[in-house]
């Protein structure tokens, strides 16, 4: 007779320098249901999962699969047990085709080479099984990460996986790739797979979720039913207090004109015009591919424009490098800010102060210790990045945390205007508030704001003006009195015919 759970944790103790990151943690996953696993950044979901998965070791506690318990647990041993996990990181080998990346590892049909063909047929099959039209036989470097993560989903289903954690699988999705995965992970249920579905995106854990359990700073808050948890009590359970989800009110700005964009093309947009005024929330909206990000990458001289002008206060200026855009009050925190926003291997207190030196060196350029020492010290304190110690690397910390050193990098270069690249994306609840009111006090002392968001709600909440692209191209820009999902919506999936 199966056990009802297919993986206890009993009293899990995890220890860092100076961290308790798992502290007597006791959980349980029922069979063949689907778990929500939430909490904030550094609540210790990291933590578990890698020990879930075998990637670390336990200071303390045990670890029970299907009733037996686990010993000296590794990553090979847990996948023989029958636990898999897909990272945000996918694990794909791009020169191998879908095919061969399903079965790496096994040797299916001849004694000397593998039996292709069949290899093909079975990785067929599975694909059918989750209602994906993808040709096994293309490389996996040619796909996208929607489709990518299929073929992580189907690698598992190859390996009779019983337990299944899926970290932010939808992070990097779109809306109608992520209703794909959602319609995976129900299908994985309907096998009698477990999974464990790690997400900030509440709309996606009530969609799919039997169960949710809670984590705090590394403990065990609470495990219901799905149904008898409200979205309310969930959020109060995870960040310790009541939280309102609304957005905060979001001062007017002044008419101050602080940077003009005037036809300016580049990085494959086209013509985009736009006025940011002072104290200012420009939403940027548009579907996946849409140039939105381009456009910030011109803005803020990492690639250049092809034509048109920019101006910063009336004044022609021109952005051939970041250095440029820095020196004009310009900062950017990009989307990917774990590889483009920070510098992993230094420490915290560099990382904050690092275009800031100006302010904290000497005549001849050396840098007061003391200086940057209390420069680092206020904003990871205004921005409470929780750390022992800002000696630590950047990489030591969780994901909201690293981006929360990525902010306080470019609020201590004293910018005037702040391009937020997916401000909230991967990030909690509890930090997407936080975020939200440093973006209302930043424009009620006159800092202006271009934000781009992949959340219609949020660039509505947030936003005095939203400014929308198609295919490279501008849209519309719509005032708070236009906005509406519908209305973005119809302008995003616009595409205008080049005239010559």
């Amino acid at each position: 007779m199966k056990a009802e759970y297919v993986l206890e944790l009993k009293n899990i103790i995890k220890q860092y320098p100076g961290i308790l990151a798992l502290n007597d943690v006791t959980l349980s996953f029922e069979r063949g249901r689907i778990h929500a696993l939430v909490g904030e950044n550094g609540a210790g979901k990291s933590t578990i999962i890698k020990v879930i998965s075998g990637a670390i070791q336990a200071d303390g506690g045990t670890v029970i699969i299907d009733g037996e318990h686990i010993t000296e647990n590794n990553p090979a041993k847990m996948i023989a047990a029958g636990v898999g996990v897909i990272y945000q990181e996918l694990n794909v080998i791009p020169s191998m085709s879908v095919a061969e990346n399903i079965f790496i590892g096994d040797k299916i049909g001849g004694r000397i080479s593998p039996d292709f063909r069949k290899m093909r047929i079975d990785a067929s099959e599975i694909m059918h099984q989750l209602g994906q039209d993808i040709d096994v036989t293309q490389m996996a470097g040619g796909l996208s990460i929607a489709q990518q993560q299929t073929v992580e989903i189907a690698k598992w289903i190859h390996r009779n996986v019983k337990l299944l954690i899926m970290d932010e699988p939808s992070a990097s999705l779109s809306k109608v790739e992520t209703d794909r995965l959602l319609d995976m992970v129900l299908k994985l249920r309907d096998r009698g797979v477990t999974v464990v579905y790690v997400s900030h995106r509440l709309d996606e854990i009530y969609a799919i979720s039997d169960y949710i359990t809670v984590m705090r700073d590394g403990r065990f808050v609470e495990k219901r039913s799905a149904s008898q948890m409200s979205r309310k009590e969930m959020i109060a359970l995870m960040v310790g207090r009541d939280l309102n989800e609304t957005y905060p009110t979001v001062p007017s700005h002044g008419d101050e004109v602080v940077l003009e964009l005037d036809n300016v093309s580049g990085n494959g947009d086209s013509n985009i015009s736009f006025k940011l005024y002072k104290g200012e929330i420009l939403g940027i909206a548009g579907l996946v591919g849409s140039g939105r990000t381009e456009l910030a990458k011109v803005i803020y001289g990492v690639e250049k424009k092809t034509d048109g002008n920019i101006l910063f206060r009336g004044k022609k200026i021109d952005l051939r490098a970041p250095k440029d855009a820095i020196k004009n009050g310009i900062g950017l925190i990009p989307e990917n800010r774990r590889d483009e926003g920070a510098f992993q291997n230094y420490k915290i207190e560099w990382n904050i102060s690092i275009m800031a030196l100006k302010g904290i060196s000497n005549r001849i350029g050396r840098i007061n210790r003391k200086k940057e020492d209390e420069l680092a010290r206020r904003y990871a304190e205004r921005l409470r990045i929780k750390t022992p110690s800002l000696q630590q690397p950047v990489r030591t910390l969780s994901g909201g945390n690293q981006q929360k050193v990525v902010l306080a990098k470019v609020l201590a270069a004293d910018t005037d205007i702040i391009i937020f690249d997916e401000p909230t994306r991967g990030i909690d609840v509890g930090a997407k508030q936080e975020i939200y009111q440093l973006m209302t006090e930043l424009v009620s002392q006159g800092v202006s704001i271009i934000m781009i968001s992949s959340e219609l709600e949020e660039l509505i909440g947030m936003s005095h003006r939203i400014l929308v692209l198609s295919a490279g191209q501008q849209t519309g820009i719509l005032e708070a009195s236009q906005f509406d999902q519908r209305t973005i919506m119809t302008l995003a999936s616009t595409v205008k015919e080049n005239t010559l």
